[in-house]
């Protein structure tokens, strides 16, 4: 039997801590990736989502609106916690929740490619590097399922 995934929105300070920690450990500490590029101008305009297992937080995304449509960014599960379905529950959890007659994107890291195209999304351009990690850009293209 699997583990009992709960998805909430992380919408007050002590939430958006939880998150926080949880992509300080994926990204800053195991992809290396710097605290000044991890947190950005967009947390506040953003909202985020939350992954609790065990009433424990180990995952987390968000989403924001841009100039082009809806943008889903910073997917993170704490490694202990990746074969557990919470990344799948997180993805369709945002699916659920926001405007699908909006234009859906993402930044995918090019070893999830493969996860994002189960859920409907489709690259899109070339490959290209940000944060020193590379990336694919997808389309949320839902007929491609």
């Amino acid at each position: 039997m699997g583990v009992e995934i709960t998805i909430d929105l992380a919408n007050s300070a002590d939430r958006l801590k939880s998150i926080f920690e949880v992509r300080r450990q994926v990204f800053v500490e195991e992809q290396e990736v710097s605290e000044e590029e991890e947190y950005d101008d967009f947390e506040t305009s953003s909202t985020h989502l939350r992954a609790i297992v065990n009433g424990q937080v180990v995952g987390t995304c968000r989403y924001r609106n841009t100039d082009k449509g809806i943008k889903l960014e910073r997917f993170a599960v704490l490694k202990e916690n990746r074969r557990d379905g919470v990344g799948a529950a997180l993805v369709l959890k945002v699916l659920e929740i926001i405007d699908m007659s909006q234009y859906i994107y993402l930044h995918a890291q090019i070893q999830v490619v493969d996860f994002y195209t189960k859920y409907g999304f489709v690259q899109e351009g070339e490959q290209f590097e940000e944060a020193g990690i590379q990336h694919y850009k997808m389309v949320f293209r839902p007929e491609a399922t």
